[in-house]
C-alpha cells in the first residue's frame, strides 16, 4: 500500500515519502505548516487514492481526548429513569444505550482499514496530545462504564495536522513521522493552480502569480497570503473577468491588485501594502 500522489492534489516527492515512511512505520503522520498548504486535503486524497474511508476529527480549543474515545451520557440515562414505562426501564438497565462513541473508537471498530484524520491538535490545550498517547500507541482503550478493552480490528492510518499554534509534547512527537510541508515554490505553485483552473490563460496566471508573491514577500505581514487564498483569488479574478493587463503596473513596480481582500485578511496588513504602493508612486 503505498501513496503515489492524486489527480486532484499535486504532492512533492518528499510529501509522498513522508506518506509511505508513516504507512510503513505505522505510525501517525504528523502535518505541519502555514495555514492554507493543504494539510487537511492531503489527509483527503491518500484515503481517496488508496481506497480507504476517511473518519474526520476536528479539534477545537474546548474538545478533551475523552471524546474520541466515548462519553457517557448520564442525564439522558437520568432522565429515562424518572420516566414510567417498561421500554425506558428496560433501557435504562443497560448503561451501553448511553455510550456514545467518538471517532477513535469508529476508527478501530471498523471492519476495514480507515483512514483517521486529527485536524489541528494544536488547538486543543497542552495536556491533550499526552492524553492520546496510549490509545494512539497500542491502539486500544478500556471503557470504565461497561468493563470491556476497545482494540482496533485493524490499524488505522492517522494523519494529524497542527498549525504549530503550540508545541506539542516529546512523548508525542516521538511516536509521529513527521513532516513540515513548504509553501510551494513558483513552478509547483503553477501545477497546483492547474489542477483547479486547467486551461486558465497564461498571460492572467503570469500575471496574478507576479501580484501573488509581490503581496507575500512584503516585509513585515501579519498573516501571508496562501495557497488556498491565492485560489479564491484566482476565482475572483476569472468570475469577474479581469484580464492580464488590469494586475500589470506600467513600470512593473508594486501596485495595488483587484480584489485584494482576497490576499490581505487584515486592516494592517492592507495597510503596509498601500503604503509601499504609495511610496514606490512617489519616487518614479
Amino acid at each position: 500500500m503505498k501513496f503515489t500522489g492524486s489527480s486532484q492534489y499535486v504532492a512533492t516527492q518528499d510529501l509522498m515519502l513522508a506518506v509511505n515512511a508513516a504507512i510503513t512505520l505505522q505510525r501517525p503522520l504528523l502535518v505541519k505548516g502555514e495555514p492554507g498548504t493543504g494539510k487537511t486535503m492531503l489527509a483527503e486524497e491518500v484515503a481517496a487514492a488508496l481506497g480507504m474511508p476517511l473518519m474526520q476529527w476536528h479539534i477545537k480549543s474546548t474538545t478533551k481526548a475523552q471524546q474520541g474515545l466515548y462519553e457517557y451520557d448520564a442525564v439522558s440515562r437520568l432522565r429515562d429513569s424518572q420516566l414510567n414505562d417498561a421500554e425506558s426501564a428496560a433501557k435504562v438497565r443497560d448503561i451501553r444505550n448511553y455510550i456514545v462513541q467518538g471517532t477513535l473508537w469508529q476508527a478501530f471498530t471498523a471492519d476495514q482499514p480507515v483512514a483517521l484524520l486529527i485536524d489541528e491538535i494544536d488547538k486543543a490545550d497542552i495536556e491533550f496530545p499526552n492524553d492520546l498517547l496510549r490509545e494512539i500507541d497500542r491502539m486500544e482503550f478500556y471503557v470504565y462504564e461497561t468493563r470491556e478493552l476497545v482494540r482496533a480490528k485493524h490499524r488505522p492510518l492517522v494523519f494529524i495536522t497542527s498549525n504549530n499554534e503550540k508545541e506539542l509534547p516529546d512523548a508525542f512527537l516521538r511516536r509521529c513521522f513527521f513532516h513540515y510541508i513548504k509553501f510551494p515554490e513558483a513552478d509547483t505553485m503553477r501545477q497546483i493552480v492547474e489542477v483547479h483552473f486547467p486551461g486558465l490563460k497564461k498571460e492572467l496566471l503570469a500575471a496574478a502569480m507576479k501580484n501573488f508573491y509581490d503581496v507575500r514577500n512584503l516585509p513585515g505581514l501579519k498573516k501571508k497570503p496562501s495557497t488556498s487564498e491565492l485560489l479564491d483569488w484566482l476565482k475572483l479574478l476569472v468570475a469577474e473577468d479581469i484580464s492580464a493587463e488590469a494586475l500589470h503596473s506600467a513600470d512593473q513596480k508594486v501596485a495595488i491588485p483587484p480584489l485584494v481582500g482576497a490576499l490581505l485578511k487584515n486592516e494592517q496588513d492592507l495597510t503596509l501594502f498601500e503604503k509601499l504602493v504609495f511610496m514606490q508612486s512617489r519616487n518614479r
